[in-house]
């Protein structure tokens, strides 16, 4: 009789634990939830020290990753900018984030034009760059998109690209988006809950 009681003090143990799991409470973000509808963060580039780096070299960051290029005459300047707002208002939080400034142009940016470019905005910013294929895949896995417009008489050229924001938590799952039309405060508050909580939910 005591093996069977046995296992049925452990089954009754296992289902509150399962029970205690499920009953965990999702967060409240303000933004787009897009927990369990983008893969998670991955990627092999290089960053504007010039190293080699994957996702995994950002496990325990609460991530968040940006398409953009150097010559953006004004949304990625304006993005950039935005971002730093948010880190001072994160206060000391800040520390736990990380901002990955995907360059859409590999060919004008270098590691050391992003590391100017990037800290220029803010320390918690880093660039990254990578072949013209890896950059491409990047952007597909996320549902994002750029174009190179024509080139000028004078050879300069313009990238037209996503704006929107995807923030990943610290295993690097991928939890909200931010858009220009979301506001700053939503996007401070869904920080707050990622980078206070312990674990994904």
């Amino acid at each position: 009789m005591k093996p069977c009681r046995y296992r049925l003090l452990a089954l009754l143990a296992v289902g509150l634990l399962l029970a205690a799991c499920q009953s965990h409470p999702p967060l409240p973000f303000r933004l787009t939830n897009v927990s369990g509808h983008m893969p998670p963060l991955a990627f092999s580039l290089t960053n504007d020290q010039g190293k080699p780096v994957t996702a995994a070299d950002y496990r325990g960051k609460v991530v968040l990753l940006y398409f953009g290029y150097t010559h953006c005459p004004d949304v990625c300047p304006l993005t950039m900018a935005h971002l730093h707002v948010v880190m001072d208002r994160l206060g000391a939080l800040a520390s736990g984030a990380q901002i990955l400034f995907v360059t859409v142009d590999p060919g004008r940016d270098t590691p050391a034009v992003l590391h100017s470019y990037v800290h220029a905005f803010d320390s918690h910013a880093v660039g990254l760059t990578g072949s013209a294929g890896a950059i491409e895949t990047l952007v597909k896995r996320y549902r994002s998109a750029f174009t190179r417009e024509p080139a000028s008489k004078d050879g300069s050229y313009e990238v037209s690209h996503s704006s929107a924001i995807y923030l990943f938590d610290r295993e690097g799952n991928p939890r909200v988006l931010y858009t220009p039309a979301d506001s700053q405060d939503d996007l401070v508050h869904d920080l707050h809950l990622l980078l206070s909580s312990g674990s994904p939910s």
